[in-house]
């Protein structure tokens, strides 16, 4: 029955959604496709070899222009994230030069990164990001994935809540780097600005991040890359790893929330068996 009535409830909203279709149309907004995420729902979790390969795309690509400031090496060793090796994290931190000191002399000094600094920035201030990037500011990646988001509208922020629904910012990367396209006619580029579908008011500064072949994927035991090296599988793994820096503890919550929910739902079988073992001398007696 419980079944029965939720496929009705969704049959609805399905209906009150196009009849809102023509605003959406005249606001400019196009909503990005629907994923599968390991990560979704009440018990949904982070696949760690998609996020490595995330990691990769975002170390080799993203990152060239996007810093991380939220992030620390040792983060990617951690339970429920990428899961790197304690040793690998060592190795990689110190591919890197961060800026420490005053030393004895009270001058700053460059060394090799360790596991506990911060993801290195590509850009020493905002100005000279600006400056490289025409005028245009990358924004810091480490909330990205809860930063962008789209509106879903009437009904749908009703069953979101229910069923928690977070995957729209990730839906929104994902479809925006697969989004650049040649221009609709009549609608005309700036010089040095680009046409994505999925980008609000369709011009972006940034340019097309990915293309097809781009980052060598880790081979399997046949030699074959693990994954597909395209643009669509590129865009999935990065969205994933930049979800899971916006929320690394993920796994650790959801795993707390249906602990604190089943207990809550004991307890209140207890109480209720309580309150009936309690009263009911009590209304007997008043029988009586």
């Amino acid at each position: 029955m419980i079944k029965n009535r939720l496929v009705s409830l969704v049959a609805g909203a399905a209906a009150l959604l196009a009849v809102a279709g023509p605003a959406l149309a005249a606001g400019e907004v196009v909503q990005p496709p629907r994923n599968s995420w390991t990560f979704a729902g009440p018990f949904g979790h982070f696949d760690a070899t998609q996020l490595q390969r995330g990691f990769k795309v975002f170390r080799e690509v993203c990152s060239n222009c996007h810093s991380m400031n939220l992030i620390a090496f040792r983060n990617l060793s951690e339970k429920g994230g990428p899961e790197f090796t304690e040793a690998q994290v060592k190795a990689l931190a110190a591919e890197y030069k961060v800026t420490d000191g005053p030393n004895d002399s009270g001058e700053m000094f460059q060394r090799p990164a360790r596991p506990a600094d911060r993801w290195p920035a590509p850009f020493k201030n905002k100005q000279e990001a600006q400056t490289a990037n025409g005028g245009a500011y990358p924004p810091d990646f480490s909330v990205i994935a809860k930063a962008r988001t789209y509106e879903r509208g009437f009904p749908w922020f009703l069953f979101d809540i229910v069923l928690q629904f977070q995957e729209q910012g990730v839906d929104y990367i994902t479809a925006l780097m697969q989004g650049y396209k040649e221009p609709e006619h009549g609608v005309e580029v700036p010089a040095g600005k680009y046409y994505n579908t999925y980008f609000p008011g369709h011009i972006i500064a940034m340019p097309q991040p990915l293309n097809d072949g781009q980052v060598e994927y880790p081979k399997d035991a046949n030699g074959r890359p693990q994954a597909p090296e395209t643009i669509a599988q590129y865009a999935q793994d990065v969205s994933a790893f930049l979800m899971w820096a916006a929320e690394p503890h993920l796994e650790a919550r959801k795993e707390l929330g249906f602990k604190t929910l089943a207990f809550l739902l004991v307890f209140a079988g207890l109480l209720y068996f309580t309150k009936r073992k309690i009263w009911s001398k009590v209304e007997g007696h008043a029988h009586a």
